[in-house]
């Protein structure tokens, strides 16, 4: 006899009596439910989705480190179908909309909730996942989860999962392995929607194994004899949709070669996405200069240096450079380091230690003078600002 696979559930709110009633009240079972773990304030809620990966989230609004509409969105843009309730009081009836925008499937009142209301969206919730999950693509989406986990630091589990799902003879059998990484910003559709307009190979489809990874990005691990197959869908699917692109890399048989090529393309599209550039925009030597500062953010590569690693004189190197990018070396390291450090104290909670080395910015003394030289603001200022504007403009 088969037994049906639980529903996962995290709860998050910053007041222990809330979290231990909404686990000792709510009957989980009823509904083919278990809560997997609970958080007291939004940054360890989303340490658990990434280590549990639930199907249902139920949050608090207003909580310390993370607020539950910054929650919302960084869940959503990770694992779309997770159904996430918002649990809000009157003065968060704004915040309660855009938690709703943001792809909340409701919210309930903390001082008001009746037991039907919950227990109706926990209904409502487990019929949706109880067909979704008889739908293609769950196990997509499940490692599009670990794999933005991974990229992002947060978790180890992706290499090991997909080295399973490489040694399985039922997916590749010891074949060596193609991998793209499909870009579908300007389209309009994702990929598999592209693919399926298209009417293409369904062997080809089903024998390869598609991971989304947000909004615009999908992995497309390919067997090698399929390799020709995907390349033609490729080609046909940029006949219709002339922005679609892509990137490969080539003949991958164990699963380290796997991995560096996930990390290799995710450090490519980056670079991409934060220029406004591909590869074959730059000259080679350009991009690979480029690639190796945002690979070492704390190195503190000179001119000289970079050149003699990418293969040129100093000052060919200097001008080429200019050319390509449009800022001289110096001021090009100023921005990068300025857009990483204003990154990481926007979206993370390192202290200005932390930041300060993984900038390659020396100490914490140093880090503080030299942001506030360029902002105007010290660290700490530009950190509460960021937040405030945060809260005020969603």
């Amino acid at each position: 006899m088969v037994t049906a696979k639980k529903i996962k559930v995290l709860i998050a709110d910053d007041e222990s009596i809330v979290r231990k009633g909404l686990r000792s009240t709510v009957p989980w079972e009823q509904f083919g439910m278990e809560v997997v773990a609970d958080a007291p304030n939004g940054l360890k809620a989303w340490e658990a989705f990434l280590e549990y990966r639930p199907d249902v989230v139920i949050t608090d609004i207003v909580m310390p480190e993370m607020d539950g509409i910054e929650l919302t969105r960084k869940i959503k843009e990770t694992a779309k179908h997770t159904k996430i309730i918002l649990l809000s009081c009157h003065r968060d009836f704004e915040y309660a909309q855009q938690g709703m925008r943001l792809g909340a499937s409701g919210y309930l009142l903390k001082t008001a909730f009746e037991d039907e209301e919950l227990e109706e969206l926990l209904k409502q919730f487990q019929r949706d996942l109880s067909a979704l999950s008889s739908e293609p693509g769950q196990d997509g989406e499940r490692l599009e989860t670990m794999l933005f986990a991974w990229l992002n630091g947060h978790s180890d589990k992706f290499p090991q999962e997909l080295a399973n799902v490489q040694e399985d003879p039922k997916h590749f059998g010891g074949q060596p392995l193609h991998l793209y990484l499909i870009r579908t910003a300007e389209c309009g559709a994702s990929w598999s929607r592209l693919l399926a307009d298209a009417g293409p190979d369904e062997r080809c489809i089903a024998d390869g194994k598609l991971i989304p990874y947000g909004g615009d990005y999908c992995y497309w691990i390919v067997p090698d004899a399929l390799r020709v197959a995907a390349d033609g869908l490729l080609v046909e699917c940029k006949s219709r949709c002339g922005r679609l692109q892509w990137s490969r890399r080539c003949s991958l048989l164990h699963s380290e070669d796997l991995r560096e090529a996930f990390l290799s393309l995710h450090k490519e599209a980056e670079l991409e996405r934060i220029y406004g550039v591909s590869g074959e925009d730059w000259p080679e030597p350009i991009w690979k200069a480029v690639h190796l500062l945002h690979a070492n953010p704390a190195a503190d590569w000179s001119a000289s240096d970079l050149a003699e690693e990418v293969g040129l004189s100093r000052s060919h190197f200097s001008i080429l450079f200019k050319k390509a990018v449009g800022d001289s070396f110096i001021a090009f390291q100023y921005k990068r380091k300025l857009r990483l450090a204003s990154g990481l104290l926007r979206d993370t909670t390192l202290t200005m230690q932390d930041i300060a080395e993984r900038t390659g910015l020396g100490d914490s003394k140093y880090f503080s003078k030299w942001f506030k030289r360029c902002t105007g603001q010290t660290p700490s200022q530009y950190r509460a600002q960021q937040k405030e504007d945060m809260i005020r403009t969603e």
